[in-house]
Formats: C-alpha cells, sequence, structure tokens
C-alpha cells in the first residue's frame, strides 16, 4: 500500500501555478507591504487581482 503526503485539508485548493517577472524595485514594495500587513505574497496578489477587476 502507498503510503501518500497529504496536505493541510482546505475547503478552497488552488492547484494552478502562475508565474512572473518583477523588477527590484517593484519586488521591494511588494515585500514591505506583505511585512507591514502581515499578508503573503500570494495572498496580496490574489486580492489585487479580485480588487481590479471588481472595480471595472
Amino acid at each position: 500500500m502507498s503510503n501518500k503526503k497529504m496536505g493541510r485539508p482546505t475547503e478552497k485548493p488552488m492547484p494552478i501555478r502562475v508565474g512572473f517577472r518583477l523588477d527590484k524595485k517593484t519586488l521591494d514594495r511588494l515585500d514591505q507591504y506583505c511585512d507591514k500587513n502581515n499578508i503573503s505574497r500570494s495572498e496580496l496578489i490574489r486580492k489585487a487581482i479580485i480588487q481590479l477587476i471588481d472595480d471595472n
């Protein structure tokens, strides 16, 4: 019998991974905001995308 590793259970799995490039200044601003607001890069980017789309 195979012993598969089990990740954390979640109600909203996110299996899709997206990559993109940033310049150093933008990455520094992103990290400063994340540190100040105690939020991960991924969560901030998801929220920004949703807000951008909802505002249009």
